[in-house]
C-alpha cells in the first residue's frame, strides 16, 4: 500500500520537529534475538514478500530512472536496499508498480503504471547478480536456485487499466502477476475499503476483471477493497486470492484488515492473507487512530485547495493522531489470528516496506524478516509451518492460480 504521498512527509516532519511521545520501551524479555536454529529454518526456507514499495520510493527521490541511487550502498531514506535484502533471507520479492488514484483523474495513470513496470524491470536490470526478473513458480524456484532474488510485479489499484481488459493483459505480458483491484478511492467497477461504495460489491465489469484474471494466470489481490467486494470476488474467481498485504481485523479494528468472516472464505477458496507491518493496521491502538486517514486526507484537500496549507493541515492532523508503534511480536499476533480462523495454509507476508511511515520496533527493514520466523519458533510453529508462511502457501495459491490458467485455455472455444 502506498499512502497519499503527504502521509509519510507528514510523519517525518513530526519525527524532525519532536514526535508525540510514545509507549515506553518494552521489557527486554521481548527483545528478539535470532538463535542458530532459527536462522537455519529461515535460510532453509523460500521467503516471499508480497509487496514493497520501493519503486515509487524510487521515483519519489530521484524521478522515473532513478539515475543517481544505488542499491549496492545504504540507503537510509529507505527500508530497503540489497545488503539487507540479502541479511533478511528474501529469496522472490513483489514489487509494487504504484500510481496514486488521483493520476486517474488527470489521464496518466496508464503511463506512469507503465514507468513503475520499468522502474521494476530496471532494477533486475542494473542489479544482474541480486535480482532477476520471474513470470511464474518455476521461474521462483530457479532463480532461487541459483542465489538470486526473485522480482515479482505487482499493480496496486484497477485504476492503472483505465476500465481495459486488452490494457489488463497487455500488463501481464510485461510482467504483471497481480493486480490489486482498488487503492484507497472506489471505482465505478470495485469498493475501496476507505471510501464509499459505488459497485457495491463488483459490477459485471469487475467480475469480467476478474474472469480476465483468472484466465491469465494473474493473481486477483484484494488487499484495499471492502469487505463487500472481498466477499464478490471470492465469489467470482476460478482460483485462489490473495491479499498481498492485508492483516487480521480480529486483532486490530481497521478497514483495511481482513474480517473473521472474510478469512474463512479465503480458507474456502485457497487463497493466502499477506500480514502487512504497517503500525497503523498491525496494533490496535494505532488501528483507532489511522481509521479516518484516508477520509481525513480527502476532506482537507477540499478544504485547502492550496498544496502548502493542505499540508500543514494534514501535518497537524497526522501529529494529533499519533500513536505507539508496537513491536514485532503484534505483527505475528496476525498470523497467529490469521491461522487460527483460516489455518496454517492461508498466511504469508506482506509487509509493505517503503509505503509506510510507521513500524512495529525491531521490524525496521527488510533485514529483519528472520526475527519473525524467531517468535514463530517460540511460539510452538514447526519448521514445516513456518516454511508455509514464509513463502510456501503463496507458492502454492500462484500455482493454483497457473493451473486454472492453463485448464482456462483448454476449454476456451
Amino acid at each position: 500500500m502506498r499512502y497519499i504521498v503527504l502521509v509519510l512527509l507528514a510523519w517525518m516532519a513530526i519525527a524532525v520537529g519532536g514526535a508525540a511521545e510514545t509507549e515506553p520501551s518494552q521489557p527486554s524479555s521481548r527483545e528478539v534475538v535470532v538463535s542458530e536454529k532459527a536462522l537455519a529454518i529461515h535460510r532453509e526456507g523460500l521467503l516471499i514478500d508480497g509487496h514493497n514499495d520501493l519503486p515509487w520510493e524510487l521515483r519519489e527521490t530521484d524521478g522515473p530512472g532513478f539515475t543517481h541511487i544505488d542499491l549496492n550502498k545504504p540507503q537510509k531514506r529507505f527500508h530497503t536496499d540489497v545488503a539487507r535484502l540479502k541479511k533478511g533471507g528474501v529469496g522472490a520479492q513483489f514489487w509494487s508498480a504504484y500510481v496514486p488514484v488521483s493520476y486517474r483523474k488527470t489521464g496518466t495513470a496508464v503511463r506512469v503504471t507503465l514507468e513503475q513496470i520499468d522502474v521494476i524491470h530496471e532494477l533486475a536490470r542494473r542489479y544482474p547478480d541480486t535480482f532477476e526478473m520471474a513470470y511464474g513458480t518455476e521461474d521462483i524456484l530457479r532463480i532461487r536456485k541459483n542465489g538470486k532474488i526473485a522480482c515479482l510485479i505487482g499493480i496496486e489499484g484497477g485504476q492503472a487499466i483505465d476500465k481495459s481488459l486488452p490494457l489488463l493483459r497487455s500488463y501481464y505480458k510485461l510482467g504483471v502477476r497481480y493486480m490489486t483491484l482498488t487503492h484507497s478511492e472506489s471505482l465505478d467497477w470495485a469498493d475501496s475499503c476507505s471510501d464509499e461504495p459505488k459497485a457495491h460489491g463488483l459490477t459485471p465489469f469487475g467480475v469480467d476483471v476478474v474472469h480476465e484474471m483468472n484466465r491469465l494466470g494473474m493473481l486477483v489481490d484484494l488487499s484495499h477493497v471492502s469487505p463487500e467486494t472481498m466477499k464478490a470476488a471470492l465469489k467470482a474467481t476460478k482460483a485462489p486470492v490473495i491479499f498481498s498485504h492485508s492483516s487480521a481485523r480480529g486483532v486490530a479494528d481497521h478497514p483495511r484488515n481482513v474480517p473473521d468472516d472474510v478469512l474463512k472464505l479465503v480458507k474456502a477458496n485457497g487463497g493466502v492473507v499477506m500480514v502487512n507491518f504497517f503500525s497503523g493496521f498491525v496494533t490496535p491502538e494505532g488501528a483507532r487512530a489511522m481509521k479516518k486517514m484516508f477520509e481525513m486526507g480527502r476532506e482537507l484537500k477540499k478544504k485547502y485547495p492550496d498544496e502548502a496549507k493542505y499540508r500543514e493541515a494534514y501535518r497537524a492532523w497526522v501529529k494529533d493522531n499519533d500513536y505507539p508503534p508496537g513491536d514485532i511480536h503484534q505483527i505475528v499476533d496476525h498470523i497467529d489470528h490469521i491461522v487460527k480462523i483460516a489455518g496454517i495454509d492461508h498466511v504469508g507476508i506482506g509487509s509493505d516496506f517503503d509505503g509506510v511511515p510507521k513500524l512495529p520496533k525491531q521490524m525496521d527493514d527488510v533485514s529483519c524478516y528472520p526475527k519473525l520466523t524467531q517468535i514463530m519458533l517460540d511460539r510452538g510453529y514447526t519448521k514445516e509451518q513456518i516454511h508455509k508462511v514464509l513463502g510456501g502457501n503463496l507458492m502454492r495459491a500462484f500455482a493454483e492460480a497457473e493451473k486454472v490458467s492453463r485448464e482456462w485455455e483448454k476449454v476456451a472455444p
